[in-house]
């Protein structure tokens, strides 16, 4: 312990020492939706959280404090590089300080056992090992700069479907050596001030609630020392959450926690001593962050500050994952693209112009700006080179309105007086808790009206409708085209239920460049018996319909005209997002045809595939190239000019296995039986279970090409490091991620085929010689005994592999281990 936090634990325990039991029950309950209560006789300033995985929203829905929007965090680990992940921590540290903001509830961790799972975007890899090693970097970032993480969602939230009360039944080995492994990786190699405890149940147990995980792991075993809160709205239970070990539970006032906590102890149902362990978490935390006073913070000088545009276009390029890139006409790889003299580009799917570049539900930030695919092509390719057709796209459905419109929010009483209005970013309403306009309250609202005015993008007939639950008037070019309710629909999970399904109310002819007033009034319904007041609703658009042949007609004609044809596809918020699972891997819409109908007339095709994880692509074989950006964030069209040109070179690797079907991936349940979901594979997921089952991916984990060759010419091992030789044997600087998988010779005991044990990213010039130094920890050589509770060393021999991807391995030592 160093001398400052022999300070900051003295401070703590004199400040607990002057608070009073009410005092200390209404610390732990949250005072709105994203802060806890200031305490100014012990001088505690309000500590805020937010949302934080791939930029900080604030306490605010808006974009009138714009945030930096980074790539996904499944792209974030796609470049496995943890220093990388920490100078991404840094910059999100930076902007947390701009916005007032003392925590991330950030990063997520859970790991991709399903393709099918929802909000696989927001998490790393399939692999506990990578997945720990990212999450390390972030948390060192962040904390670097002085501001908390919140790794999430401490454990089994695996799947979205049935979240709130699903119950993941998951045996102790794969407990151990996968689901808890990334976050004792990050207690132990991060010191995170902050854990968030999941929705779920896991064996039986709500975690909120797991006193054995909570206080006897996680406390006990690893030594976290840093504060406990629950996912928001998942604390149920007073004297089950003091008891297993939560501190604070989210959001507030009404919940669990403050006047119900300190009846709880006055009833001697609770000892007060867990609410003095609580406190003192909080506490801690709070001179952490300086927020304590008389407690120095752990940073009092921030680092240098960070260009957020230059390092969000770095880490998408550095994401990027180059599968397939094979030899075309007059060329030996299709990628870099020629951009010589005359040579054109023919660029195609509704995704490159109108760029989803992040996952949304809690992850969404609003940036200051988006550089789509079309934009960063056409800013980096001379005039005349780059043709746009919309070709196919991945959506029919309504969606908040967005490009073209200019929209503002107007509150008004039940006398018509505007009591608060403010910009939205989208035609989304989404207000919890306190983030309402100035001057609005949820007890003055009597309708909201959302208004502005649209520039049509191309003439035709446009669609406009509603999303959410209540009574609306639409209203286009100053005409009511529909009055009624929205009643509750058959959603299953609380969030999209409250939001509604999307409807279409009216159809309009209006012309392109003419600007059109739209408005959409919601009547406000009475929240005061909600335990968390929200108002969410949404003013949806669609463009003119047109005929899907004709679209890729279009294209086809564009493509056979052009040297290269790029091609973008991607998935949308109906097929990921938070609060629901996949059903399938497809693509949506009619993207596989346009794709084939391209790459038929021009055998130069490029596809670009923006999905947040793994896509069905029946087509992979017929095209030259395939990258794969991930939601690679509001730089994203740059990043994607940078590699597509060759001036950065994609340096990514598969952090998730990628089937060649969906009914190739070994673990696919993600629907519970009877509030059950069992974890029947055991220690089998990613790609352990396709060793096991004998099934090859389309492209194996850890797979990614770049833009020159390298030769792995030595290796030598012990059993704590491994070196490996390798030149860069190309005609371009590049850096190669060496991978090193453990496979034992005869096993004793069932595990894995082989497993990712370290790696080591290197960069040589052409020609150059490079030694890659990779630790091996110990828990490499370990499993979880059942019998004995404790980790057990499995000596013999083991294959070591040095390997460019978990399905190329380029050399291999035999390393005996006592």
């Amino acid at each position: 312990m160093t001398d400052a936090d022999q300070v900051r634990t003295s401070v703590v325990e004199v400040a607990l020492g002057k608070l009073d039991l009410d005092t200390k029950a209404r610390l732990l309950a949250g005072q709105d939706m994203w802060s806890l209560p200031a305490i100014p006789e012990i001088g505690l300033q309000s500590l805020v959280m937010s949302d934080g995985p791939i930029g900080v929203r604030g306490v605010r829905w808006t974009a009138d404090d714009p945030s930096i929007a980074l790539p996904s965090p499944t792209a974030l680990a796609a470049a496995w590089d943890p220093e990388l992940a920490r100078r991404a921590g840094r910059l999100l540290a930076q902007e947390a300080r701009r916005k007032g903001v003392h925590v991330l509830l950030a990063p997520t961790v859970n790991l991709h056992r399903s393709p099918l799972g929802g909000r696989h975007f927001e998490c790393y890899s399939e692999d506990p090992h990578l997945t720990g090693a990212i999450g390390s970097g972030y948390v060192n970032g962040v904390q670097d700069g002085g501001v908390g993480t919140t790794v999430k969602h401490f454990v089994g939230n695996e799947s979205e479907t049935d979240r709130f009360t699903v119950d993941s039944v998951i045996a102790p080995r794969p407990l151990r050596e996968l689901y808890l492994a990334p976050f004792e990786a990050i207690v132990e190699g991060a010191h995170p001030w902050g854990i968030m405890t999941a929705y779920n149940q896991v064996n039986g147990t709500t975690m909120t609630e797991h006193r054995y995980l909570v206080n006897e792991v996680l406390r006990g075993e690893w030594g976290f020392d840093g504060y406990n809160v629950s996912d928001w709205m998942a604390a149920r239970s007073t004297t089950g959450d003091i008891e297993g070990g939560l501190d604070v539970a989210m959001p507030g006032p009404t919940g669990v926690y403050g006047p119900a906590l300190a009846e709880a102890v006055r009833a001697g149902e609770v000892s007060e001593s867990l609410v003095d362990d609580a406190v003192r978490n909080v506490l801690r935390l709070a001179a952490r962050v300086g927020a304590l006073e008389g407690a120095p913070a752990v940073v009092e000088t921030a680092p240098a500050p960070v260009d957020g545009q230059a390092l969000a276009r770095e880490l998408a390029a550095r994401g990027f994952v180059l599968v397939r890139n094979e030899a075309v006409p007059g060329r030996s790889a299709a990628l870099p693209l020629d951009a010589s003299a005359g040579r054109t580009v023919a660029l195609s799917g509704a995704a490159a112009r109108d760029a989803r570049v992040l996952g949304g539900g809690s992850a969404t930030v609003f940036p200051e700006r988006i550089v789509s695919p079309l934009d960063g092509l056409t800013a980096a390719l001379p005039d005349g080179a780059l043709t746009f057709t919309v070709g196919a796209d991945p959506s029919d459905e309504l969606v908040p309105a967005d490009k073209g419109f200019e929209l503002r929010a107007v509150c008004r009483d039940a006398s018509g007086a505007v009591v608060g209005e403010g910009s939205l970013p989208t035609g989304q309403v989404q207000w919890i808790g306190d983030d309402l306009p100035a001057g609005a309250t949820y007890e003055t609202m009597a309708s909201i009206e959302v208004r502005g005015t649209f520039l049509p993008r191309e003439s035709g007939e446009h669609a406009f409708g509603t999303r959410g639950l209540g009574a609306f008037s639409l209203a286009v070019d100053g005409r009511t085209l529909w009055e009624g309710v929205q009643e509750m629909g058959n959603e299953a999970d609380p969030f999209e239920a409250f939001f509604g399904a999307p409807s279409e109310r009216a159809r309009v002819t209006v012309t392109e460049g003419e600007p059109v007033e739209v408005s959409l009034t919601y009547q406000v319904p009475d929240v005061s018996a909600l335990p968390l007041k929200a108002i969410m609703f949404s003013l949806l658009h669609l463009g003119p319909r047109s005929d899907p042949d004709e679209l890729i007609a279009e294209a086809v004609a564009a493509a056979r005209a052009a040297d290269t044809a790029v091609v973008v596809v991607a998935t949308t918020e109906r097929v990921e997002s938070e609060g629901f699972d996949r059903q399938d891997l497809t693509l949506p819409g009619r993207q596989d045809d346009l794709v084939r109908a391209v790459a038929a007339v021009n055998p130069n095709t490029v596809v670009v595939v923006n999905a947040g994880s793994p896509v069905e692509l029946p087509w992979r074989e017929d095209v030259a190239a395939v990258l794969l950006t991930w939601f690679p964030g509001q730089e994203g069209g740059a990043a994607l000019a940078d590699v597509l040109l060759g001036d950065a070179e994609p340096g990514g690797r598969l952090p998730t296995t990628w089937p060649a079907r969906f009914e190739d991936a070994p673990v696919t349940e993600v629907l519970p039986t009877e509030g059950r979901l069992e974890y029947r594979e055991g220690l089998f997921i990613g790609y352990r279970a396709y060793e096991k089952h004998g099934v090859a991916p389309a492209f194996p984990f850890g797979h990614g090409l770049g833009y020159t060759d390298w030769a792995y010419e030595s290796l030598e091992a012990t059993a704590d490091t491994v070196r490996v030789r390798l030149t860069n044997t190309g005609t371009r600087p590049g850096r190669e991620v060496v991978q090193v998988y453990l496979a034992p010779v005869a096993d004793t005991v069932e595990r894995p085929a082989s497993w990712l044990s370290g790696f080591a990213g290197v960069s040589a010039g052409p020609g150059e010689t490079v030694e890659a130094v990779i630790a091996l920890p110990a828990r490499a050589f370990e499993i979880w005994d059942q019998e004995t509770s404790g980790w057990q060393r499995i000596g013999g021999a083991y294959e070591v592999r040095a390997s460019h991807s978990h399905g190329d391995t380029r050399l291999t030592a035999t390393l005996d281990i006592a």
